[in-house]
């Protein structure tokens, strides 16, 4: 199946048993499913303690992040109107995929490592009454288990230092997007967002930076370049605001096509 039909109206497990290559998330009799795969040990993977960690915090100080990039990506890449897929790697909890869906009319897919979100998500797009309009997925950023020309979007926040192979990942989401598909990888805040608020939000986390933007930002052209990734741009919001709050960066690319 090349395409989700335009109109969505099946369960999130059809879905995810019609486009996936391959998923840890297996019934007993060989269907995917919209329910987690069963816990895993701490040596073994992703943990449930990790998820709640990561929930707490979507529900706590990053609250105020995602509407404003919701809006900053949509605008940004022109979703308003788009129909179609659209991945978000690394989403966790799922609270950028449940901002972006209320903003576009494409099918959001949460692509994970940790299927422990999952049934938190689940119950939040219920809640929003978004359930027909999302699914789930445990998935390795390296090895996504899409075919390929399969997302018109892809967008991830924060997930990509936690990759095992930055190259390799970028390459995986270029091989899954459609021709003309557009993606946008990145880790910080949104630009729209006020210092005072960033600051904020990064004092509250304790968080630095802890990593160089520069030399981020010369490894993202280094690896687009390697792959034959031509349309590409690196944003760099408010960069020289005056309160010095470093906002992340972001790598925007479209792959060839009509």
């Amino acid at each position: 199946m090349d395409r989700f039909p335009r109109r969505v109206v099946v369960l999130a497990v059809v879905i995810v048993s019609i486009v996936a290559r391959g998923s840890s998330s297996v019934g007993r009799e060989g269907q995917k499913t919209n329910e987690p795969t069963p816990a895993r040990t701490q040596e073994q993977g992703p943990t449930r303690e990790a998820a709640e960690r990561m929930i707490k915090a979507a529900e706590g100080g990053l609250a105020p992040v995602y509407a404003p990039l919701a809006e900053e990506i949509v605008e940004r890449l022109a979703l308003a109107d788009k129909e179609g897929v659209g991945l978000d790697l690394g989403s966790g909890p799922g609270t950028l995929i449940l901002e972006l869906c209320q903003r576009t009319k494409l099918h959001w897919i949460n692509a994970d490592i940790n299927p422990h979100f999952f049934p938190y998500f689940f119950r939040k797009a219920q809640e929003l009454d978004l359930g027909g309009r999302v699914s789930a997925i445990q998935a390795d950023a390296c090895a996504l288990p899409f075919h390929d020309a399969f997302a018109d979007v892809v967008v991830s926040r924060g997930s990509f230092p936690f990759w095992p192979d930055l190259r390799r990942g970028l390459a995986e989401i270029h091989r899954v997007l459609k021709p003309g598909g557009v993606a946008y990888i990145g880790r910080g805040l949104p630009e729209r967002m006020p210092p005072e608020v960033a600051r904020s939000i990064r004092e509250g986390r304790g968080e630095g930076p802890k990593y160089d933007p520069n030399e981020t930002e010369r490894q993202l052209r280094e690896h687009v370049k390697s792959l034959g990734i031509e349309n590409y741009r690196i944003h760099r919001p408010r960069l020289n605001n005056p309160q010095g709050v470093n906002y992340g960066l972001w790598l925007e690319f479209r792959k060839a096509g009509p």
